[in-house]
């Protein structure tokens, strides 16, 4: 259901950060690609991001939204 990028910046993309976590340091960005969705960790912009398709990323948010999210 995702792919693991061990170096978001391979990814080329342009990271947006939730409006939410202005404040915030802990928190997630998100990539729009072609067909798919990033998603890395802000703290760590050379590290890993999860790569999902658009079902995907959706099916992943509800599972978050819910309090849990599956692999």
């Amino acid at each position: 259901m995702s792919t693991r990028i061990s170096n978001s910046t391979a990814l080329n993309a342009q990271w947006t950060k939730s409006s939410y976590s202005a404040a915030q340091s802990d928190c997630v960005e998100i990539a729009s690609l072609d067909a798919q969705c990033a998603v890395r960790d802000s703290k760590n912009p050379n590290g890993p991001a999860l790569v999902f398709s658009r079902e995907g990323f959706h099916m992943f948010v509800t599972a978050v939204k819910q309090g849990g999210a599956q692999s």
